[in-house]
């Protein structure tokens, strides 16, 4: 690999991994009591405060509301087409609509930029940002509850409507996607060395085995360990309840003697060099090593099922430039635009008619053909929603829950 190669430059999959790691205050970042003091720190408290805002009048709302000509874009590093410092895909929407993309890839983790974003947010105060990129879990629902996100005119974004996959479409963290769009999303599964594990990986109760003692990797983000455990034990994870999650922990309590570590983003460091045989692991992860050569790994989605997550696009209350931001939402879901993105980010694409276009206009087979980016019908149907906290009690209970397993 050389220097200049773009999977070295797109930093594959430490950068994308670190944001997993740190999208639900996982131990390793934010962990719950510091989560806590990060809420209490912005007047929260965990306890949805900013709700009680003024109801908003949406359509008369949206109808005040005026092109700019502006749009400041929030994402993550690495995280949108890049060529020689350029950003192509904005190049062709300024070109296309005349409005100037200001894009800034400055969200690490999403508990820490909403802690620096929500002080501003409670004082109904501008953030500096059109779109901002928030993965589906707390942080997010505190968002949409406290009324810190514009409600979307769905009326200007056809597009979403004709081209957006199913899975994307009215997720239970908020229903009929009133105030979100998804930008990209993975899954959640199992992988496994095909050369070093004694068998074929096909459910989780595999990882009871006594033949893959010290062998299994399983994450140290208590959200997708816990979410595991509920499959495991035949519960959708979005329908559980704390008496589900007390049988999921005693499951993954007894599985415990046959893990390696509970681990960040260096879970597939430990799958590559053989220090694991079978391991919890994201399906981008996956796709990137198999694209480095690790061609022995082979992701699972165990017959229990699998977990979906979604990083979206959302509106904050204050923005600027709201009637831009809608145009660029609008715009990403065409096939052309989204296979752009979708062909330098390689995540499971929001927009299934990419697929052609990244065949046949773009000519990368490797990124068309592959199951970890334009899944079929049947694994869409294996796949599972994480559950939505309620309240901050919910969140409190479900940390109380379940890091005794990884902490032990």
């Amino acid at each position: 690999m050389t220097p200049d190669d773009p999977a070295l430059i797109r930093g594959l999959t430490q950068q994308r991994l670190s944001r997993r790691t740190l999208l639900r205050g996982a131990l390793t970042g934010i962990g719950a009591a510091a989560m806590a003091v990060t809420l209490a720190g912005c007047g929260i408290k965990g306890s949805m405060a900013g709700q009680a805002q003024e109801q908003v009048d949406w359509p008369a709302f949206w109808a005040k509301q005026k092109k700019t000509g502006q749009l400041d874009f929030a994402n993550w590093p690495l995280y949108i087409d890049q060529d020689k410092g350029k950003i192509p895909s904005l190049e062709m929407f300024t070109k296309a609509t005349g409005i100037k993309v200001d894009y800034m890839p400055v969200i690490q983790g999403n508990a820490p930029f909403y802690a620096t974003i929500a002080p501003q947010l409670r004082t109904h105060q501008s953030i500096g940002y059109d779109i901002v990129v928030m993965t589906n879990g707390w942080e997010l629902t505190e968002m949409i509850r406290n009324g810190f996100l514009i409600e979307l005119d769905h009326s200007k974004l056809p597009n979403f409507a004709k081209y957006a996959a199913e899975n994307v479409k009215n997720p239970p963290y908020d229903p009929n996607n009133a105030h979100t769009v998804v930008w990209q999303t993975g899954f959640t599964g199992l992988c496994y060395n095909k050369k070093l594990s004694p068998k074929k990986i096909t459910s989780f109760q595999d990882l009871l085995d006594p033949a893959l003692k010290g062998r299994i990797g399983m994450m140290n983000d208590n959200t997708e360990l816990g979410s595991a455990g509920l499959l495991a034990t035949g519960v959708k994870p979005v329908h559980s309840t704390p008496a589900d999650w007390k049988r999921a922990a005693e499951w993954l309590k007894k599985q415990r003697v046959n893990v390696a570590g509970y681990y960040d983003q260096s879970y597939i460091d430990k799958l590559q060099n053989g220090d694991t045989w079978v391991s919890q692991a994201w399906s981008g992860d996956v796709f990137q090593a198999q694209a480095n050569g690790a061609e022995d790994l082979v992701f699972v989605t165990p017959s229990e099922g699998q977990m979906v997550w979604h990083d979206n696009m959302a509106i904050p209350m204050q923005a600027q430039h709201p009637v831009d931001a809608l145009e660029w939402m609008n715009f990403y879901y065409t096939p052309g635009i989204a296979g752009i993105v979708e062909d330098w980010v390689n995540y499971v694409c929001p927009v299934p008619a990419a697929k052609d276009y990244i065949l046949h206009e773009l000519e990368d087979p490797d990124v068309a053909n592959s199951p970890l980016v334009f899944p079929d019908a049947a694994i869409d149907k294996q796949t599972n929603d994480f559950y939505v906290f309620r309240n901050y009690d919910e969140y409190q209970l479900w940390n109380d829950t379940f890091n005794p397993v990884i902490q032990a």
